[in-house]
């Protein structure tokens, strides 16, 4: 029933089209293509367009010189799930109950307080960018990384007429890298080649290059001078799948129909987690993933649309969760009322710029990076963070110190009252879930695991594996610490 009704709707479409009739006040016949191509866990300095010069980028670097790069495009939560949940709805994961990766990490005794017991699925009331999408006539598809509910709760239930996840971790060939790159590549084409009669909407969710590590031996082999080898060797297998899409519209005379976003989830792995040792580091930048500092928020962000976004370099602070309002107005679809993102796209085209704004993150959890429960504001050059569990503040100056190494909060005691004041403000309103005290916890293992050592920033080496030995004793410490205990969405069984 749902196919024949989309059906419907694109017929509706193409013939209000044909004949310059107006879909949406202010839609015009012309509707773009959009191909949203999302990595994982790529960091802001993982690109040689961003300034690492040891993983070289061609085609992404060719994809920002014909568009428009961010250097201040913020993800809405420093971790995998419920950032992609504020990208494709464009409302904040801390209004969405949905805070850190599904289904969580577990509690441990080295927490001061528990996690909030957050929703496991994007709820069907949500609508996502798909939905609003589908419903102006748009072909829409999900291929590759879902990470948002199971049965019940797919893409298919979420706006998108096709889907395939593919696998998230392949044994690399001729063919083939380790995170599956080309097939999900194979399958963008052949949907891009169905439909391009048609407006459609591709939301390429990549799983590179999240760990498990894995590229072809060749190019590790090629880049065994970078940080990371294996990693260097995925960012030219990701950079490659990128300009297969980006040759396929433009020999499909596609290329000024359609625009081409590329952002990751949140910022790069920058500690050790996996026996490949630390993934990346994020240059300046303070912290990584599962972290409210920089480098954990900022994401590398490249729009591309031929003919009507003129080349540039902007250093506007935008968020994700402008995505959804921005496009659907290039779109021609209406906006709905109640998102935490606006429309940037008088920005993108050059005919005006956003407001000044604040931006908020609350993140109530521990995670697997060494992390902690925080909340964060920035307004203009200043960041306000909040450490739920211990009542830390922080300020930074983001202009004079982008690695935010010098805490203002004594300093500045007004700002950041303000700030503090702001934040809190924010929480309420959007009713965030908070933690509770951990009757269990254990003293000693948090000041082992958070105050002995700062996860947010270890000392730097030249490569990975120098790095990785100096975690090596701290990363055992996590995994005991959290190794057999129960997830925060489940519960003890009562004793009979």
């Amino acid at each position: 029933m749902k196919s024949i009704l989309r059906q419907a709707i694109r017929a509706a479409v193409a013939v209000a089209a044909a004949f310059g009739l107006l879909i949406e006040e202010g839609q015009t016949a012309e509707r773009p293509n959009i191909v949203l191509i999302f990595a994982d866990d790529l960091g802001i300095f993982d690109l040689s367009c961003y300034g690492r010069e040891d993983q070289p980028t061609p085609r992404l670097d060719q994809m920002a010189a014909e568009g428009i790069r961010f250097t201040s495009a913020y993800c809405s939560q420093p971790i995998c799930s419920p950032s992609r949940a504020g990208i494709l709805t464009g409302k904040s994961p801390a209004r969405l109950h949905i805070t850190t990766f599904i289904p969580g990490r577990a509690n441990a005794k080295s927490q001061k307080v528990l996690h909030p017991q957050m929703r496991m699925q994007l709820p069907h009331e949500e609508k996502t960018l798909a939905e609003y999408l589908q419903e102006a006539g748009y072909a829409t598809a999900c291929i590759g990384k879902w990470h948002l509910g199971g049965q019940g709760f797919t893409p298919k239930e979420q706006g998108f007429d096709t889907v395939f996840a593919g696998q998230a971790n392949t044994s690399p060939s001729e063919i083939e890298g380790g995170k599956g790159e080309y097939q999900l590549t194979t399958q963008a084409v052949k949907f891009i080649e169905a439909n391009q009669a048609e407006p459609f909407f591709l939301y390429l969710a990549h799983n590179t290059p999240h760990i498990p590590l894995a590229a072809k031996p060749e190019l590790i082999e090629k880049h065994r001078d970078a940080f990371n080898p294996t990693y260097a060797a995925m960012m030219e297998t990701l950079d490659d799948c990128v300009g297969i899409v980006l040759d396929k519209l433009k020999a499909l005379g596609l290329d000024e129909k359609t625009i081409v976003i590329f952002t990751s989830d949140n910022g790069g792995l920058h500690v050790l987690e996996f026996p490949d040792g630390p993934a990346t580091h994020n240059g300046p930048y303070r912290g990584g993933k599962g972290f409210v500092y920089e480098g954990g928020l900022r994401e590398p962000m490249i729009v591309r649309w031929p003919g009507k976004i003129k080349p540039a370099v902007a250093d506007t602070p935008i968020s994700h969760l402008d995505v959804v309002p921005t496009l659907l107005t290039l779109a021609g679809a209406k906006v709905p009322e109640g998102l935490d993102g606006i429309d940037i796209s008088g920005l993108l085209l050059g005919t005006g710029e956003p407001a000044s704004r604040q931006f908020v993150w609350h993140f109530p959890h521990y995670n697997n990076q060494g992390g902690r429960p925080a909340g964060a504001l920035r307004d203009g050059d200043w960041k306000f963070i909040t450490y739920y569990d211990t009542g830390e503040v922080q300020l930074f100056n983001l202009k004079d110190d982008v690695g935010e190494s010098k805490n203002l909060a004594s300093q500045e005691a007004d700002k950041t009252a303000e700030l503090q004041k702001r934040h809190s403000t924010w929480c309420q309103e959007a009713k965030v879930q908070t933690n509770t005290p951990n009757p269990d916890f254990d003293r000693a293992l948090f000041q082992r695991l958070y105050v002995d050592v700062d996860p947010s920033r270890p000392e730097r080496q030249s490569t990975s594996v120098e790095m990785g030995k100096d975690m090596q004793a701290w990363r055992d410490l996590m995994n005991e610490v959290v190794r057999g205990a129960p997830r925060p969405n489940q519960t003890k069984k009562k004793k009979k």
